[in-house]
């Protein structure tokens, strides 16, 4: 029996692709550099903000203090228009009620800083919707490590061999074996179906619907 179920947040629960991208071209646009397509983010984001802005960057221009500078402009740009297009993917909402009923826990795990999860899940979810959520924080190892998944398991007590972790990365699918939870491939995220089958996905799914079928 499924006793938790552990949600990566941007392309799994939130279509954040606009935002996300809208706020890297601002970035891009602000030092003279080539803006991208928006599609490509879907390729640049996954594991934290330093490699987001690495990817989208000028290779020559890929110094450290350079990264980090970009890095706190992009951040800072980002939290003021994190929820300007940014939405629930059709059939989430009426999803994590049905989890809940079921009487399973829940919790939001991301490679977002901290404190912009906790923003974001709120703005869309409310105060009460997840057991947990939690982002990059110090200390912890961004996701593929397990430590904010170990985090989120120890918090709300359950064991790893009943819960799945869903995710639409491959980065997701490696997070959640390093866990030693099950392994819940989106489609409807960033990534392909292939991306998550090589990374180790125990099932795949193409509607929010069809995971209360894995409870």
């Amino acid at each position: 029996m499924i006793e938790a179920v552990l949600f990566d947040l941007d392309g799994t629960l939130l279509n954040s692709l606009d935002d996300l991208a809208d706020s890297g071209n601002y970035v891009m646009s602000l030092n003279g550099w080539p803006v991208h397509e928006t599609n490509a983010y879907k390729y640049f984001v996954g594991d934290g903000v330093v490699n987001l802005v690495t990817r989208i960057m000028p290779e020559k221009a890929r110094t450290p203090d350079e990264i980090e500078r970009v890095r706190k402009v992009f951040v800072e740009y980002y939290q003021a228009h994190a929820v300007d297009k940014t939405r629930p993917y059709d059939g989430i909402t009426g999803t994590l009620d049905a989890v809940a009923k079921a009487g399973v826990k829940m919790a939001v795990v991301s490679n977002k800083p901290d404190a912009q999860t906790q923003y974001t899940v709120a703005q869309f979810f409310g105060p009460d919707r997840f057991d947990f959520a939690v982002g990059n924080r110090t200390g912890l190892q961004l996701k593929p490590a397990p430590d904010i998944a170990n985090l989120v398991l120890e918090t709300l007590a359950v064991s790893p061999d009943r819960t799945l972790f869903v995710g639409d990365t491959g980065v997701d699918m490696k997070t959640a074996k390093n866990a030693h939870c099950s392994a819940v491939g989106v489609t409807w995220g960033f990534r392909t179906e292939k991306e998550l089958r090589e990374n180790g996905a125990d099932f795949i799914i193409s509607s929010p619907e069809e995971l209360v079928g894995l409870l």
